[in-house]
């Protein structure tokens, strides 16, 4: 659609915290009347909301910018670039002298103002849409969606520049958060990921007794009418409080897929992580869960070669991965980053050990997890249409159940059938590849 203040080019990098941000700055450009574009030909400005969590994330987002900027100078179109998000946020004083192709740059906190912001870039007059405080803007399209619960980050573990570029911890309101399922559901959405930066510890800056178990069964009661789902993200251990439990076993909408990034299990290693527990508190927890919530799944993180982690404790970390046995486990080699007080430590691990110590791990999450999805065969379950391709073989609906968090895990292939993105089809799950699912619809009466 052509608009006649301009087409805006979004382009995101990072987690899915960043995807919610780039809707809002959307929902909020298309309401002042912009359009947007499909690519860098056709836009009169280009948005890159970027990622800092790590260095990798950081060389990313500035190459990414770099790349467009050569594009643009390539071609016979002008289209100013705007940066947002992390990179500003954390380098924002920086940035101007060493990015001199950028034209402007958004602090994650600022992002509201996008209006203004892009308005000023192109020269011309709008007028920023009249929100109501916390009001929801989004242009979900699509089966599932994210939606933030809570920004920033108290714990400042030692390894992680968050808390410096998210700021310090605050939750969002439960009727702004449900108010925005509830519109979400109405547009076609049928899954509502919760997420955060730490999402079991939501409530705990409100007055009163506002707990996540609370938020959870009030997301529940807004998806029921649609037959939706809730799901969780970036739960910590000791966020998993016998109310939480409870909420997420005997509520039906929310699904018993649970994640908590454990990082390590050595007790050394966390304390100086700025982290707490040990191998037998987290195993305890573990056994918990399944003990509680029998047939959940259960989705982790772990770090390698963290500032004097020696070959025992990554041997520890290793044997205890392999005896939990987790359905996924995502693992990160230790990025020394500028500011943290990890950065600082003594015993930096050598890259060559660091690498070796990931891959290990790597090796052992995939045997792990490519079982785990294997066991899944037989299953007749509810699946989400996320797309339809056209394939040599004809239609192919791709969708995701209730174990395979989108963007993050596999998805189920079925290739026939008739289904819209949107639906909830019945599914005999036949065969599974990696951490992906053939599945066949089942025709009900």
């Amino acid at each position: 659609m052509d608009s006649p203040l301009g087409k805006i080019l979004f382009i995101t990098l990072g987690c899915a915290k960043n995807e919610v941000d780039t809707d809002r700055m959307r929902a909020l450009l298309l309401a002042a009347g912009f359009a947007e574009a499909d690519g860098v030909d056709d836009a009169d400005a280009a948005i890159v909301n970027t990622c800092s969590f790590l260095a990798s994330a950081t060389e990313e987002s500035v190459e990414a910018t770099l790349e467009l900027a050569e594009g643009r100078a390539e071609g016979v179109r002008s289209c100013p670039i705007i940066m947002c998000g992390c990179v500003p946020s954390r380098y924002g004083d920086d940035l101007p002298e060493q990015l001199p192709e950028v034209a402007a740059f958004v602090k994650a906190d600022d992002e509201d103002g996008i209006v203004g912001v892009v308005a000023d870039v192109l020269g011309i007059s709008v007028a920023a849409p009249v929100l109501d405080a916390g009001a929801m803007l989004r242009t979900v399209q699509g089966a599932s969606a994210f939606v933030k619960i809570s920004e920033g980050c108290d714990r400042f573990c030692a390894f992680c520049a968050i808390p410096y570029i998210r700021g310090r911890y605050h939750s969002r309101p439960a009727d702004e958060i449900v108010a925005e399922v509830s519109a979400l559901m109405e547009q076609g959405v049928r899954e509502v990921i919760l997420i955060g930066q730490d999402t079991g510890i939501w409530g705990s800056d409100f007055e009163g007794d506002q707990t996540l178990a609370k938020l959870l069964v009030r997301v529940a009661e807004a998806v029921r009418p649609y037959s939706g789902w809730v799901r969780v993200l970036y739960l910590q251990p000791e966020g998993m409080t016998d109310e939480l439990i409870a909420a997420i076993r005997d509520t039906p909408e929310v699904l018993p897929y649970i994640d908590i990034p454990i990082q390590h299990c050595s007790e050394r290693v966390l304390k100086a992580m700025g982290r707490s527990g040990d191998p037998e508190q987290l195993h305890a927890l573990f056994a918990r869960l399944r003990d509680e919530i029998p047939g959940m799944v259960l989705r982790t993180t772990g770090m390698a070669g963290f500032p004097g982690e020696t070959d025992e404790e990554a041997d520890e970390l290793y044997d205890f991965i392999e005896a939990e046995e987790f359905d996924y486990t995502s693992v990160f080699a230790y990025s020394q980053e500028e500011g943290t007080r990890a950065a600082a430590m003594p015993d930096q691990v050598d890259e060559d050990v660091k690498l070796e110590r990931t891959q290990r791990l790597i090796d052992l999450v995939e045997e792990l997890g490519f079982s785990a999805t294997a066991k899944h065969v037989g299953e007749r379950v509810k699946v989400i249409i996320d797309g339809v391709e056209e394939t040599d073989d004809g239609v192919e609906l791709i969708g995701h159940t209730w174990f395979q968090a989108p963007d993050c895990d596999g998805a189920v292939h079925i290739q026939s059938g008739e289904a819209a993105v949107g639906d909830i089809v019945t599914v005999d799950l036949v065969d599974s590849f990696c951490y992906e699912m053939v599945g066949t619809i089942v025709e009900e009466a």
